[in-house]
């Protein structure tokens, strides 16, 4: 399967919950969490993972390697258990994959839900009692004293007529999970799902990985992609400036930056948006920049500093 790829990126959330005053507020965003997916690694609290399996060995060999780190960890651990595995085999991975299992079990620390039911009950769709549930078991979580709440649960619905109200609910439980001390994982069957739902579900989740009899692969949306392409054109920019070229010297930090955004082919609207500052001036920058290096046109200055940092 080729790589699909990611919506467009909300904020981080190594950037969010800033306190007053413009602290950070450690409760919200702060010490990293294990996932217990090596691909992925660590991640904040608010953290909306979704993971693509191909068999259902995958799923459970995830979900046990997911939870084990939660329950090292101290979080209240619930999995909304649905086909195309029953809560009995649930069950007996968790046994068999997590030390100490039956310990956490003993606890309360971890929660075997009937997804079907947890999702539909009656067989209606209700987002705002969904999320309102996950709130609660949060809420509970913490007054047991818990450190917060880790979920898993498999998208059973991808090939109904609620296709659409689950996608809904995917985004709205993204939103809703920043400043929350929870961290959500949703698996969907590659072999259910089409391009376009694969496009739809990892348009909602932050990070998206395919597990693939036992093997892992990234997925990225082209919004992704096109952002690293870009990252990886400026990287190549900056590289070349970092070498010596005829008339470097005479240039200031702010007009090297500038000739890096001209370098990479950027025009004086795009580099001005990506610098933030106006267009007028890059124009000023691109003047000077000519004129310091004594270039006809920005073709030329391209040649000029492209031929000098290779014959250095």
């Amino acid at each position: 399967m080729p790589p699909v790829s990611k919506r467009p990126v909300r904020p981080s959330p190594l950037t969010r919950g800033r306190a007053k005053g413009g602290k950070i507020d450690s409760a919200k965003s702060g010490a990293l969490r294990p996932t217990g997916i090596r691909v992925i690694g660590d991640m904040p609290w608010g953290t909306h993972i979704c993971v693509f399996y191909e068999t259902s060995q995958d799923l459970l060999d995830t979900a046990a390697q997911y939870f084990h780190a939660g329950l090292k960890n101290n979080e209240l651990c619930l999995w909304a258990v649905s086909e195309p595995v029953t809560k009995t085999a649930a069950l007996k991975a968790l046994q068999n994959r997590i030390p100490d299992f039956e310990k956490h079990r003993r606890r309360g620390q971890i929660e075997l839900l009937d997804g079907h039911e947890w999702y539909l009950a009656g067989e209606e769709f209700d987002l705002q009692r969904i999320t309102g549930g996950w709130n609660a078991k949060l809420r509970d979580a913490l007054e047991r004293g818990f450190e917060g709440l880790r979920i898993s649960g498999n998208a059973f619905w991808i090939a109904t007529h609620h296709w659409q109200e689950f996608c809904a609910y995917e985004h709205e439980l993204d939103r809703t999970l920043v400043d929350k001390k929870m961290i959500v994982m949703c698996t969907y069957s590659l072999r259910a799902a089409r391009a376009v739902d694969i496009l739809d579900v990892v348009r909602a989740h932050q990070r998206s990985v395919a597990r693939r009899r036992g093997d892992w692969e990234f997925l990225a949306t082209p919004e992704l992609t096109d952002a690293n392409l870009e990252i990886a054109r400026l990287t190549d920019a900056l590289g070349i400036l970092s070498k010596p070229f005829p008339g470097r010297e005479k240039l200031t930090p702010r007009e090297l930056v500038a000739l890096a955004q001209i370098v990479r082919g950027a025009s004086n609207k795009e580099a001005a948006r990506t610098l933030g500052i106006s267009s007028r001036t890059m124009e000023f920058h691109r003047a000077h920049i000519l004129k310091k290096l004594d270039a006809r046109n920005p073709v030329d200055l391209v040649f000029k500093v492209l031929a000098g940092a290779e014959r250095r």
